[in-house]
Order: C-alpha cells, then structure tokens, then sequence
C-alpha cells in the first residue's frame, strides 16, 4: 500500500478541510467555523494512501509566555484521519516526522496541542501540563467570605467601546506576562477566540474596572436567553476571559457579575488552576467544581525548550532523559539555571533523575515538581541531588494555563 508524507497542494485543501471536520465533529461553538479556512497549505502535514489525504495535521506557529519571557511553540491543531484509513499508524509517521522537521530546522523546540483524547498523544510523548477548572455558580452565591482586608473595590466599571482594542491587548500583556501558557495573542487571535460573537442570539460585554481613569483588570463574558419556566431567571453568562491586576479588580469584576439578577448562572469553562475563587467565596461548594485536562505539550528539542524558559533561581542538574520517538533527546544532560539565562549540554556526570521525556515537559510548565514526579512514579532519584533545590528552581510564578483554544 502506497503512503507518504507531505503538506496539502492549495487544490488539496478542500479535501483536508473535509477529512479534517468528519473526524472531528467538533461541537458547535467550539471554535469560528471559518478557522479552519486561515490554515494555508504549507502549514499542513497529510499522509497520503494511494493520492488521497488520509489523515491531516496542520499547525499555528504560536508564541507561548514561559514563566516571564516568550518562546515559539508549534500549536498542533485539525489532526484527523478518514475511518477507514484508522489503526495503520499514519497519525504516528506523520507526528514523527513534524518532530524531525522541526528538530532539524532549528526549532520550534515545543510542540502544544488541546487533545480530543489525552491518550492519543500520550503516546506520542505529549505530557498533560495544565488542568483546566470549571465553574458553574448562580450569581447570589458569589458572595465573598472577607467583606474588606483594604481589598474593598473603590474605582468603577465600564463596557469598552469597538474602538478600545489597544486598552484590552495592554491589559491582557501586562497579566500574561509572568506567567505560562498563554498565548500572545494578534488581532485573529482575539476576534476567533474571546471576542468571538457566534450568533446574534449571543450578547458579548466587555467589561473593564478602572481606579482613577487607571485600567486595571477586565471580565468578557457572553450573555444568551434560554426557555425556563415563567418567572424563573433566564439568562445564561459565559465567561470567555478574564484578567486582573490587583485584588479589588479581581473582587470587582465578581461582584459585577453577582448582580445579574436576570441569570441563572454563571459559567466559566476555561479556569486557572490558581484561580482564587475558590478560597474567597463564602460558600465556595456553590461553584461546583470540575476539573479536567488542559494543555498538552512535547519537548521537541531538550536544549532548545529547557534553555528558552526563565528561572528564578540558581541551580545545577543532571538527568537521563528516555525518548523512544526522538532520539535525539536520549541521554544525559545537565541544565545550569539562574535568573540571567539558562544553559543546558550533554553530560558524563552522574545523573540526579531519570524520566521520560513527557515528565520532562510536566516540569518545565510547572504542572508538577521533581520531587512529585518521584513520588508519583514519573521520575526515579538515581544521584544525590537536591530534591527540593530542583523544586524551587523548575518552579513556575502561576499554574500554567491557556485560556485560548486552537
């Protein structure tokens, strides 16, 4: 049987398009329907049986902040294959060789991706690096445990105007900025994800709080009507964003959303694992939690990932690192940290860990610490490393997070 490996012809598209959808079926409202038309030829990676695609893989060349500073990720996206050409292990040629290509062109050293099924990827070496919360709340219980402690809001609220763009991208900069996962969002980025208006039944707000004509955090959220019966509320609030810069904005922005006395809930589906709700509400029982995986991501190149991430602390490791699928990470290496740069080589002294490459990645976002991954079984101490030294230096600001779906 005939198969190869190449990006789709822009005569091909269609098809990719076609075999992309029916694999997917991804439910309405998940992402614009025209996003799939933005992908262009040469950011596809098909495997062809016979001349026809069957399976796609296509990615965005993304831009992802890691713990203070930025790094360029391969955001892998439309990954499908026609039923029938299922269980002959295209998916894994294809992924193998968009790992080669990158490796040997210098980078991106990270590959990310939101998975239909974790398992799919697992195997590929992607580690879980962010769980994702839910909320699911009606507006009179969020009410705060602690009424004051000098957090109490004292500037206004306001809806941005269409010509305000600049105002949410400098808000949006200014929080991301410390932290991991987030995107750097362009114009598309913005208007296909949180500002995304999927119908004229949906209201979106955008809501900014400001002290002193000084912005300082913003909610957006969507507002739909649904059939209840008489005299119930009716309203439903999605949350799609939201950012803060100090905790009266934070505290502000909830209790705005506290007086929608039309709605009978409110939902956030995309939450930071360090969200601080939880430990403010009086009864935070009310936001029923849940929780599930986030971002996936694949070390692609040991050095060029660990070197390109910031650390707040000085140290010196040595770990043998396992990659059945790229060969090129096997082996032993030594990261040399500070808050100045990183520096990451080959290495003939005794190793301190042992791990897989997926744990690898587990650890660079900060989903888990060393010495968690020995607990656990992700990782075994082999040398006589500082455990907790490897913690404090791996350590990321916040919990990574990715409120963006691609």
């Amino acid at each position: 049987m005939t198969m190869n490996i190449r990006p789709a012809t822009t005569d091909e598209m269609d098809d990719f398009r076609r075999v992309a959808r029916n694999a997917l079926m991804a439910p309405a409202g998940l992402y614009p329907p025209e996003a799939i038309h933005a992908i262009r030829p040469e950011m596809t990676l098909c495997a062809f049986e016979k001349g026809r695609i069957a399976t796609t893989y296509a990615v965005w060349p993304l831009k992802m902040r890691f713990n203070g500073t930025g790094m360029p990720v391969a955001g892998v996206t439309f990954v499908g294959t026609r039923p029938e050409c299922r269980r002959k292990g295209y998916l894994r040629q294809v992924v193998t060789h968009h790992f080669k290509t990158l490796y040997e062109a210098g980078g991106p050293s990270m590959a990310v991706l939101y998975a239909s099924q974790a398992a799919i990827y697992q195997r590929f070496g992607y580690g879980i690096v962010s769980t994702h919360h839910r909320y699911s709340v009606a507006p009179r219980d969020l009410v705060f445990a602690h009424a004051d402690l000098g957090n109490r809001p004292s500037g206004t609220l306001r809806q941005l105007a269409d010509d305000e763009m600049d105002l949410l991208q400098t808000l949006y900069r200014a929080f991301s900025g410390p932290r991991t996962g987030y995107l750097h969002r362009g114009a598309a980025t913005w208007k296909s994800g949180v500002l995304w208006q999927p119908s004229v039944d949906v209201s979106l707000y955008r809501i900014v709080y400001e002290e002193n004509g000084t912005p300082l955090g913003y909610v957006i959220y969507a507002l739909t009507g649904r059939k209840v019966p008489h005299g119930q509320p009716w309203q439903h609030i999605e949350i799609n964003d939201l950012a803060w810069m100090t905790p009266r904005a934070y505290r502000a922005i909830w209790h705005h959303l506290s007086g929608a006395g039309l709605a009978f809930e409110v939902a956030w589906q995309r939450v930071p694992q360090d969200d601080p709700l939880p430990h403010l509400l009086l009864e935070p029982r009310r936001l029923n939690i849940g929780a599930g995986d986030g971002l996936l991501a694949r070390v692609v190149d040991v050095a060029g990932a660990m070197s390109q991430r910031r650390y707040d602390e000085k140290g010196r490791f040595v770990f043998d690192l396992t990659d059945s699928l790229c060969p090129w990470n096997e082996g032993r290496w030594q990261l040399e940290t500070s808050p100045d740069g990183a520096r990451v080589t080959r290495s003939a002294c005794p190793a301190d860990l042992v791990m897989p490459v997926d744990t690898l990645s587990m650890l660079l976002f900060g989903q888990i610490r060393p010495s968690e991954a020995v607990r656990m079984g992700r990782a075994a101490a082999v040398g006589t490393g500082d455990l907790a030294h490897w913690d404090r230096v791996m350590q990321t600001r916040h919990k990574a997070f990715c409120p963006d779906f691609f």
